[in-house]
């Protein structure tokens, strides 16, 4: 079974006309997933996340001052790129909670696939750092409750957004039991994510693409490095960070892959998970501007998460 989770809070993060993380881009992905190609989802409410389940990847002052900051009215920005609005927190919590309940499901059992379709994205938040549209690295909570609650001893985060998630990259050179890997237009924003960046306990796999690569490129970057690190990880539990902003239609960057190699790439990582992790898999939308890109990616892609969920099952 693959689960959704989502929340109606998530489009309460409103960072203003004009910006291009906007509440807009739930809207399509959901509107996509209403397709009757989905009408074997299991669709779930994400409950707010605990302060406690981002308190292990942020510390709990930071937590506490950006929730402070949250304006009863107009918006507040964080940093040149990231705004909050009056429901910008319930709508990070929520993010936070559907993926902590996404790991709580598949690890419990209930299922072997969840996406959880929430904004606002997460990958950039460092971890005393919200940016680049981030505020809590959902992602990272993720793993660390699948480390400290369900015991797990190797996680691996893949990020396919087209930008490089340093936020989470920063979290887990501190972890052996994790391993982010990544592919993603370099040098591009944040400015992080070089090939030669793999932390002291070698557990970063950077695979840069460069503006107009496209297919034949990122699926080299798979091929290459980015699955055979995962087979020499073995992880317990694969999640994804799952931006669409690599789209050839995206208008926030210069790669051109289309849907099929979303769906590509998630039969990919569903092998290593079949091969590893009995078949588990979390992902959390990031990044995605284009809002016909958006929702046709993030369709092939969940369709690929039931497809592999079926062939765990058999």
């Amino acid at each position: 079974m693959t689960v959704l989770y989502t929340h109606p809070d998530c489009f309460g993060h409103d960072p203003g006309q004009g910006h291009p993380e906007r509440p807009e881009r739930l809207r399509a992905v959901l509107a996509a997933l209403d397709h009757p190609d989905f009408a074997a989802l299991d669709r779930r409410e994400a409950p707010l996340g605990k302060l406690e389940d981002i308190a292990r990847v942020h510390p709990a002052e930071f937590v506490s001052e950006l929730l402070a900051a949250v304006p009863q009215n107009g918006r507040v920005r964080v940093d040149a790129d990231t705004v909050m609005s009056p429901g910008s927190g319930d709508a990070a919590l929520r993010a936070i909670g559907a993926v902590v309940s996404a790991v709580d499901a598949v690890l419990g059992g209930e299922a072997k696939t969840a996406f959880c379709a929430v904004r606002p994205p997460g990958h950039h938040a460092e971890p005393a750092q919200a940016m680049g549209f981030c505020l809590f690295n959902s992602v990272a909570a993720g793993a660390a409750r699948a480390e400290a609650v369900h015991g797990l001893e190797r996680i691996a985060i893949v990020d396919f957004d087209v930008h490089h998630g340093n936020g989470t990259e920063a979290m887990t050179v501190t972890r052996p039991g994790w391993l982010y890997a990544s592919t993603h237009q370099y040098p591009f924003y944040p400015g992080t994510g070089s090939a030669r960046d793999n932390g002291p306990y070698r557990n970063i796999v950077n695979a840069p693409l460069y503006a107009g690569d496209g297919s034949v490129e990122f699926r080299f970057a798979f091929d290459e490095r980015i699955i055979p690190a995962l087979d020499a990880f073995k992880p317990e539990l694969v999640m994804i960070s799952a931006g669409f902003d690599a789209h050839r239609r995206d208008p926030l960057a210069s790669i051109n892959l289309d849907d099929e190699d979303f769906a590509w790439a998630t039969e990919a990582l569903a092998g290593v998970a079949r091969r590893h992790a009995q078949g588990r898999i979390v992902s959390i939308l990031e990044g995605g501007y284009d809002l016909t890109a958006l929702a046709s990616s993030a369709a092939a892609h969940v369709r690929a998460l039931m497809a592999a969920d079926s062939q765990s099952e058999a």
